[in-house]
């Protein structure tokens, strides 16, 4: 080909996508963090006619009643809409992972952010605020404009069209000086019923409302900032948020409606955004990233997962996918399907509770929630949600129950219900789950060691920390639990919500032994059963006297202690409802050198449920 002919065909091709730029929309997510739809468009009553500017842009356009993100955390939500894909298929699904230079993740090489596929059509980017992705990215690259002021467009005016981000605080608003006359009565507001109906909660959830009013009045600041600028009439402006409210624990860090349902209303040039409609289909937020580009008239990458919301040949969705996993320090896994009516859960890391050590354990609220269980006054039902055994498979009616309280997938009647679900999950996981591997120590160290929001206590830690007394239990995982590692002693005690088997394990009992939090609890699958404790190098002393069990059983039950694979001591105790003492003196013959191992087993009737409060050795002052 001649060169002044290619020269030609570049400077045509340049100019098309210059013109065909010049005539698309401009694009604004005004972007809020852990925010709950708490609003009056979507028919709250406490902020009926308090939120007047989303409210507007519900009018003027159309609000989406079940949009779901794709995490109930900042850094993972954020990052799957800026790539437009589930994180769990590119490795940014861990909590502010690629943070530091050991820990650097990078993006698959064809791999494209949205801001950046606009970019390169001849749209203005920028990002005002907050970006929070788990991976490595160039600021510089992606953005070519600078917001000074999320209320001031003038000079974006001829520089058309644009995408832009602006980030509000949402739920993190500080409200202290929010106008008294605005804030909402805590006595007036409806606690959700996974929460206690006292003081505490009434004030957070009051408090909530306040972010939301206090973020409407900057939505409307960009309202009017947009109309004064004269890019109004061709702007589309979507609000939306992240995740559920950052101050309410089974809301933000849960992958329930709470945590998951988000905010979404947008509104905008008729031809783009219809005037007055609701939508009740279920919404991926991915769906947004998605309808993005379609407004740009550009096609979807090979990698998204989101659907144009308003393309021609829309289908609604049958379901939409989540999860979550390590978030700060907190290390779980768990994946789930929201269907038109149900949500399913399902659970991979069974030996912590639900409501595990995390960021927020110093805040009131959370310290109220273990105060209520420890004190005896936490609910039947809250005790169990927060601080009970955790469940592999949750199942919830959602239409009828969106506290997800009463879990269903015991129930018989909800079998076939279940098995849906559970194809369904398989069906979403097989496009890929980088979350079925662990972390490496240098991402775990990265953050769960000396970090302000708390340190790691789950066992994936364990695995590169020091035990100086062989108690099977690390230096720092004991002095987090206010414990000796340097007594010698073995102590199993079963309070830390975020190990609570300590390391013990059953290869013969079919059920989770992990009970509420302070125990262990299990059903003995036949007549016998086992617990095992392995990775001991416990050296023995002149002093130790017994191993005392503090337990419980609906049966009468023999006991017996190996030390090493050798016959210890044995004992037994008699049905009862209440905890029993049973203190076990030690065998000098067997209880020698350095114990490596302990197994207990359990006799019984078939079925016999063994509750366990604490396991230690005993010795002499």
């Amino acid at each position: 080909m001649p060169k002044k002919l290619f020269v030609v065909l570049v400077y045509i091709l340049v100019a098309n996508f210059i013109l065909k730029a010049q005539n698309q929309p401009n694009i604004l997510w005004i972007y809020a963090e852990d925010t709950s739809p708490w609003m009056g468009c979507y028919g709250d009553l406490i902020n009926a006619n308090a939120t007047p500017n989303i409210d507007f842009i519900a009018q003027q356009g159309v609000r989406f009643d079940k949009a779901f993100a794709p995490a109930p955390v900042c850094s993972v939500s954020r990052s799957a809409l800026i790539v437009g894909q589930n994180p769990i298929r590119f490795g940014a699904h861990q909590h502010r992972s690629s943070r530091t230079a050991k820990t650097r993740i990078y993006l698959p090489d064809n791999y494209k952010l949205l801001p950046e596929l606009l970019k390169e059509i001849g749209y203005t980017t920028f990002n005002s605020g907050k970006g929070d992705y788990n991976f490595v990215w160039n600021k510089k690259e992606i953005y070519t404009f600078n917001l000074k002021s999320q209320t001031d467009f003038r000079q974006l005016k001829k520089m058309q069209p644009f995408f832009g981000q602006i980030q509000t605080k949402g739920g993190k608003n500080n409200t202290t000086n929010f106008p008294i006359n605005r804030k909402v009565n805590p006595n007036k507001v409806k606690v959700p019923l996974d929460y206690p109906d006292n003081k505490i909660f009434r004030d957070v959830i009051a408090q909530h409302y306040d972010a939301i009013r206090k973020d409407d009045d900057l939505i409307g600041d960009i309202l009017r900032a947009l109309k004064q600028s004269g890019l109004d009439e061709n702007t589309i402006v979507v609000y939306f948020s992240d995740h559920g409210a950052n101050n309410l624990l089974r809301h933000k860090q849960m992958t329930t409606e709470g945590g998951l349902r988000v905010p979404l209303v947008m509104m905008g040039p008729e031809q783009y955004v219809p005037i007055g409609v609701v939508r009740t289909d279920l919404v991926n937020m991915l769906d947004l990233t998605a309808t993005t580009l379609a407004w740009a008239s550009l096609d979807q990458p090979s990698w998204y997962e989101g659907k144009d919301l308003f393309a021609k040949n829309f289908e609604e969705r049958k379901f939409v996918g989540g999860q979550k996993d390590r978030l700060d320090h907190t290390i779980d896994r768990v994946r789930t399907i929201r269907s038109k009516d149900f949500r399913y859960v399902k659970n991979y890391k069974l030996d912590r509770i639900l409501l595990q050590p995390q960021y927020r354990d110093k805040m009131p609220y959370t310290k109220n929630i273990h105060q209520l269980y420890k004190s005896g006054n936490l609910s039947e039902k809250l005790a169990e949600i927060y601080f009970g055994e955790r469940q592999p498979e949750e199942l919830y009616e959602v239409s009828k129950d969106p506290e997800m309280i009463y879990n269903l997938a015991r129930d018989p009647a909800y079998k076939k219900i279940l098995n849906t679900h559970r194809k369904l999950l398989k069906k979403w996981l097989k496009k890929g789950d980088m979350g079925s591997l662990e972390e490496n120590p240098e991402s775990l160290k990265a953050n769960g060691e000396e970090k302000k929001w708390g340190e790691g206590v789950n066992s994936e830690y364990e695995s590169y920390r020091t035990d100086s007394d062989g108690d099977g239990l690390s230096d720092k995982w004991e002095l987090l639990n206010d414990r000796d590692p340097q007594d010698g002693r073995l102590t199993f005690d079963f309070n830390n919500g975020g190990w609570q088997t300590e390391g013990w394990f059953s290869k013969d009992i079919k059920s989770n032994i992990a009970g509420f939090l302070g125990t262990l609890d299990f059903k003995l699958d036949s007549k016998k059963g086992s617990l095992l404790r392995r990775n001991l190098k416990y050296d023995t002393t002149e002093k130790d006297e017994s191993i005392q069990i503090r337990l419980k059983s609906d049966t009468e039950l023999k006991i017996k202690i190996k030390a090493n694979g050798k016959m210890l001591v044995q004992n037994k105790i008699k049905p009862s409802n209440q905890f029993q003492n049973l203190k076990m003196s030690l065998s000098d013959s067997i209880w020698k050198n350095t114990i490596n191992t302990l197994d207990i087993q359990f006799e019984g009737e078939n079925g016999a449920f063994v509750t366990i409060d604490y396991i230690k050795l005993n010795r002499l002052n």
